[in-house]
């Protein structure tokens, strides 16, 4: 179906998805979350909004939050570096994994309803939110990072999960480093660069699917909206480093509550909608 033609109505549409890619590019630089936990639910309702099928709405929600993370985990990632904030050996030893989940991830979500990614987004992000709100801050499940086989299997659950979610990573490595006993400070920054490895080989996935799929957005390229999509990148890429100054600049305390209530905030919505 078009969208509506009246001029006001498209103005209003392009200031709200420019305004959630601001908002989006701080989270990306404060939190090390690519912004998508932002993204999936404003441009899931928005879709609903303009009358797009619910089982494809989650769907293209998820793929055009990808293909915007592309841009702004490069933009914060490369803010992170400058501040030493990236663990290089943690991404070499942890990329081959969460690359390997992505592509399961990625080829799960083009197969299954539009309602349990919506219900994977939900829970995840209301389990992690629960998590970073109510454990006292620098207590840890574990002395270290896991090894061997554990490591693998953490790595690729956090590519595969965040591919179905349309996030970046930081959602659920951020906590997960957390528990292992790593600095928050070096967990978001590290996070901002694990981003990058998710969302690439996730939209070329979304990207190859859907084309014979009925109900999509207009200018819609697989399962991504190129509409969404250029109007949210710009507003993300030059606000992901005023996010990572922030992360900087305000107690580790501070940062995990912000990250808390996002979380909570986004799946909480999400979960009523699928409730009701």
């Amino acid at each position: 179906m078009p969208l509506p033609a009246d001029p006001l109505y498209l103005t209003l549409l392009a200031a709200l998805l420019a305004a959630t890619g601001g908002v989006a590019g701080v989270l990306a630089g404060l939190l090390g979350v690519g912004g998508g936990i932002v993204i999936v639910p404003v441009l899931y309702h928005l879709f609903a909004a303009l009358g797009i099928e619910p089982e494809v709405r989650m769907h293209v929600a998820v793929a055009t939050s990808l293909a915007t993370i592309v841009l702004t985990s490069i933009s914060s990632a490369r803010a992170h570096w400058r501040r030493g904030s990236i663990d290089v050996d943690l991404l070499k030893s942890w990329g081959p994994w969460i690359f390997l989940g992505v592509l399961a991830g990625t080829a799960l979500a083009v197969m299954v309803e539009g309602r349990v990614l919506s219900a994977v987004f939900a829970v995840v992000a209301l389990a992690v939110a629960a998590d970073m709100a109510f454990r006292p801050e620098g207590t840890a499940l574990f002395k270290g990072l896991p090894r061997g086989p554990a490591r693998v299997a953490t790595a690729g659950t956090i590519g595969a999960v965040s591919a179905m979610m349309g996030i970046g990573g930081g959602t659920l490595s951020v906590p997960t480093l957390s528990l292992c006993r790593f600095p928050i400070r070096r967990a978001v920054g590290t996070a901002s660069a694990i981003g990058l490895i998710i969302a690439v080989p996730a939209v070329i996935g979304f990207l190859s699917s859907g084309h014979d799929v009925p109900g999509r957005p207009p200018l819609t390229l697989g399962y991504v909206n190129l509409l969404g999509f250029a109007l949210i990148v710009p507003a993300t890429v030059l606000s992901a480093p005023l996010g990572a100054r922030l992360a900087h600049a305000i107690s580790p305390l501070w940062l995990r509550r912000a990250f808390a209530l996002f979380l909570a905030l986004t799946g909480g919505r999400m979960m009523i909608d699928l409730l009701g």
